[in-house]
């Protein structure tokens, strides 16, 4: 004879589940912010100390481990989760046009607007991309890699570039890439109330990438011996 758990009693559990879950992943949460938070007062995270960032998120320390094995693993987060969403919201950037129209300043204003509504995770991807943790550096390197590929795919995809390798499309969008990296400093300095400076900013960050692919409209690949 099967036993079958009373409705009321099923729906119970199932919420508690919800609930548990729904509380680590809040828990979680509090913690990546609580690091952000306190990188964002000219901290680096190799000076952050586990008890303060769990004390900024307003939990016990025991309860990091809960989520996170060390230091370095909520720092490998913390460049993951800023990576994923821009990275998919740009390739939908491209998709919108071709580099002598559309696609070039939409790319732009996609990753100004991602910059400046994530300021926190970007003051930490810029300090820690030559920071003092081998880990969290490697993790931006790593991260930057995933955008030069998939560019460099979709590049190949659209037929921008027909006559040139993959290896060759790689290293145009490696040029991008550091461009834009290096360009989230000056983003994040723009004043918020001069929209001329924006506009002069966006402009430029548009001018550079143009540049770089008339560039790579001219290159000449060597004949392989």
């Amino acid at each position: 004879m099967t036993t079958r758990t009373p409705r009321s009693r099923a729906g119970a559990e199932d919420s508690a589940l919800v609930t548990r879950s729904e509380r680590k992943q809040r828990t979680r949460g509090a913690l990546l912010d609580a690091a952000l938070q306190l990188m964002s007062e000219g901290r680096s995270f190799t000076s952050l100390g586990l008890r303060e960032i769990t004390r900024e998120a307003g939990v016990v320390p025991t309860s990091f481990y809960r989520h996170f094995r060390d230091m370095d693993e909520l720092g490998l987060a913390l460049v993951e989760e800023s990576g994923l969403t821009l990275r998919r919201m740009l390739r939908e950037a491209r998709k919108q046009g071709r580099p002598d129209t559309d696609m070039v300043r939409r790319s732009v204003e996609v990753y100004k607007e991602y910059v400046e509504a994530n300021r926190l995770q970007f003051f930490f991807i810029s300090g820690e991309r030559h920071g003092g943790s081998p880990v969290i550096r490697r993790a931006v390197r790593n991260e930057a890699t995933h955008f030069i590929n998939e560019m460099a795919e979709d590049i190949r995809q659209l037929n921008i570039a027909p006559r040139l390798s993959f290896a060759s499309l790689q290293m145009i969008c490696n040029l991008i890439v550091s461009t834009m990296m290096q360009a989230a400093t000056d983003i994040l300095d723009l004043p918020a109330n001069q929209p001329q400076a924006h506009r002069e900013l966006t402009d430029f960050l548009v001018k550079q990438l143009r540049v770089i692919f008339l560039g790579a409209m001219q290159w000449k690949e060597k004949p392989l011996v």
